[in-house]
This record gives C-alpha cells, structure tokens and sequence, in this order.
C-alpha cells in the first residue's frame, strides 16, 4: 500500500502537462524572493543546550564573521529552549567557514549539527520527491 502512494506521488510530481510545461509545476515549486537574504548566509544549528542564549551564539559564530542575526526557537508551552536556532552572516563564504569550522564540535557541553538553512515557504504546498526517477521506484519495488 505504502509503494502504491509512493508511485502515485512520484508520477504526480514528474508528469508534465503538454499544452503548458510550466502550469503544471507551480503547484509544486515556489521561487525565492529577490527581497530576502542568500539561503547560503544562514545557518541551521542544531544540538543547543537549554543553557544557550542568543548572546552566547552569536559570541562563539562572530569570530568567523559579521553575524546579522541569531535566532534560538523556544518552547511556547516551556520557554525552554527546543535545541535548534538560525544563524545568519552578512557573507556566504563567512557561513561556509562557520559551518565547516563548527560543525561536530563541542559548544556548552553538547556537539553541534551546522547545515545551511532552507528558505521557509509559505503559500501552496511544495512536494519534495525522494525518489529521482521512475526506474529508481521499480528497482526499489522489486
């Protein structure tokens, strides 16, 4: 059952509508912004302490360059902290040196987990396939 809804996604996401190429895939592919930063400045950190606070953050990321903004999300029901935040550079190369710099190491007692952050989408639903074609979904059927 579970193969049948993967198939029916995938053939979903990859079917092209002849008459119009592009109509089809709107509805599942949003474009970035002209007006927001580069997904490539900001950084997602994950393995936070509940002891950490933007300050102390923000104090271990500027050494690799001009930090814009940190942002630790809190619980709302606790106001602990969730253990992730967003770290933002005003320079991509700064966030690529922070990211491999940082990443695995140490920071309060717990091991970090950088990656880059992706744009948050708002509006229609996007539809990320994980499967790269439909040759992949058979041999993995089989």
């Amino acid at each position: 059952m579970k193969n049948n809804s993967l198939m029916f996604l995938a053939r979903r996401v990859l079917r092209i509508n002849h008459s119009s190429p592009t109509s089809n895939w709107r509805r599942y592919w949003s474009t970035p912004s002209t007006s927001s930063p580069s997904t490539n400045s900001k950084l997602f950190v994950a393995g936070l302490s509940w002891s950490v606070d933007e300050k102390s953050l923000k104090d271990a990321f500027s050494s690799f360059g001009d930090v814009t903004e940190v942002r630790i999300m809190y619980d709302k029901e606790t106001g602990r902290s969730r253990g992730f935040g967003f770290v933002s550079f005003s320079k991509e190369d700064d966030a690529s040196s922070a990211k491999d710099s940082m990443d695995g190491k140490a920071f309060l007692g717990r091991p970090l987990r950088i990656s880059f952050a992706l744009e948050k989408v708002r509006g229609a639903p996007v539809v990320v396939p994980r499967i790269t074609s439909i040759e992949d979904a058979a041999a993995r059927k089989n």
